[in-house]
């Protein structure tokens, strides 16, 4: 019989999650929004491709069962359009995000204006090809839908003030009458690419959530207070995650350095070259165009505590 335009289900999908298939199909309500269980098997694998590309089948298992799969279905079927996953996601979040971006604004108009652009952005007003980019298609379950939604609200916040930032300072020297001169051409000292190479991956293998850290404390200057009321957390917290996302690149890019061929000793070298030599785009690396998946301290307690 030809598949030609029907949607073929390979017998395999799902197949190293089938004990855990009905109870995760159960707990995620997909039913009530005219998702069946084979659909919703193609999801959990599809997610846990891209979160857990190399687990074995058990640890595949502990992926998913981690997974806030209500969420998750909640945000797949709004992404498809359906209306009744509409309604339990307005019914939800509308409110919160209006909170939110209240709280980050620390001020009501442009709160609800933030809220309606992410709003507008999680609806998918806009298009690509014929095809309506959602961007609630990038969240993948492994954290609160919550704690996406404030990241992405933050994300947001910031990149507005990049803009207005770079708009005003502009602007203003401009109404001054400073003249602009050419940048004068800098030698650039071209080091192994191994070492650029393995710290873009490092830097991009990094969630949303801390990207938007990293480029916010490093490349922003931005405070930790700052950044901390941005993502509704404590101080403390933002502290903490700051120093082991420094120590974890730093031992992800001298593992990536041996992966690619370099010995131990020739590795720890290479990271003691001086930064200006390096010509990789940092701020590129950490850019905050697309939210993977991300959570916030809250989102992830949520986690641990339903595991």
């Amino acid at each position: 019989m030809s598949a030609i335009g029907q949607r073929v289900v390979e017998p395999a999908a799902g197949a190293g999650l089938q004990p855990l298939l009905a109870e995760l199909y159960a707990k995620s309500k997909a039913a009530e929004f005219g998702l069946g269980p084979a659909e919703f098997a193609l999801t959990l694998e599809e997610v846990a491709a891209k979160g857990a590309p190399a687990a074995s089948p058990k640890q595949k298992e502990d992926f998913c069962r981690r997974l806030f799969v209500e969420d998750l279905v909640l945000t797949r079927m709004c992404a498809a359009g359906n209306e009744r996953a509409w309604e339990v996601f307005m019914l939800r979040f509308r409110e919160k995000l209006y909170d939110v971006a209240r709280q980050i604004t620390r001020e009501d108009s442009a709160g609800r204006e933030l809220a309606d652009s992410v709003y507008a952005d999680l609806y998918g007003t806009k298009t690509r090809d014929g095809e309506r980019l959602c961007k609630l298609n990038s969240y993948s379950g492994r954290g609160s839908l919550d704690g996406w939604l404030r990241t992405v609200l933050a994300q947001e916040y910031v990149n507005r003030y990049r803009r207005q930032r770079r708009l005003v300072s502009l602007d203003e020297e401009s109404e001054d009458g400073t003249q602009y001169a050419a940048p004068a051409a800098e030698a650039v000292v071209h080091l192994d690419t191994r070492l650029e190479r393995a710290t873009d991956d490092a830097l991009r293998s990094l969630s949303a959530e801390d990207r938007f850290v990293l480029a916010s404390y490093f490349l922003d200057q931005r405070t930790l207070a700052q950044i901390a009321r941005a993502l509704s957390v404590h101080e403390s917290t933002i502290s903490r995650k700051v120093e082991k996302l420094t120590k974890g690149i730093r031992k992800q890019v001298l593992k990536n350095l041996i992966q690619q061929g370099m010995g131990r000793r020739q590795a720890e070298e290479a990271l003691s070259a001086d930064v200006r030599d390096v010509t990789l785009n940092i701020r590129a690396s950490l850019a905050q165009d697309s939210v993977a998946p991300a959570f916030s301290e809250k989102g992830a307690k949520a986690g641990e505590g339903g595991s």
